[in-house]
């Protein structure tokens, strides 16, 4: 596996990841990393509006990092679909001796959006996989809810509650309307 050095130069990055087949399905992911910069906030916003999740990455050892969550959520509740499933990462959990935001703060901030959280190091292969693979599977679950919901199974009828008609009010029948 190549090493990633810590002071890798920062751009945006874009991967597009062949089909693959998961659980009996293709899926395919589009990818894009801008590495939390600002000089790329023009371009995420955009593709919010498209995006079915969002990872938001803080990293463990930065501080000021996880201070700017809230700042990308709040960009995220503007330019998003209001449905999109998000999931927040605590990146770089091998270097914990040099750690500033705890596991804990992590998880708070976590309930406190109503979004999962994950403690991941893209460095060392940890849980990384297993992020991806659960916000994809959030987005299939969400997906495949939608689908349920309007298309409903053939082959037999749909039920419909029996709404009975409004009777009109009694003194309706003894006045005139004009």
């Amino acid at each position: 596996m190549p090493s990633i050095p810590h002071s890798s130069v920062q751009s945006v990055s874009i991967s597009k990841l062949g089909p693959s087949i998961w659980t009996g399905k293709k899926i395919k992911l589009q990818i894009w990393d801008t590495a939390g910069q600002e000089r790329f906030r023009t371009i995420t916003t955009a593709y919010y509006r498209g995006a079915m999740g969002i990872m938001l990455v803080y990293d463990i050892t930065q501080e000021k990092s996880f201070e700017n969550i809230k700042n990308w959520i709040r960009n995220i509740e503007e330019n998003a679909a209001a449905d999109v499933e998000k999931m927040l990462l605590g990146n770089k959990c091998e270097l914990n001796e040099k750690r500033q935001v705890t596991r804990v703060r992590g998880e708070q901030l976590a309930v406190e959006y109503g979004i999962k959280f994950m403690e991941t190091s893209a460095k060392a292969s940890i849980n990384v996989d297993d992020a991806f693979f659960t916000l994809a599977r959030d987005i299939k679950c969400k997906m495949e809810k939608r689908m349920e919901a309007n298309n409903p199974p053939k082959g037999g009828h749909q039920l419909k509650p029996q709404v009975e008609p409004r009777k009109a009010p009694s003194w309706l029948s003894k006045c005139n309307l004009f």
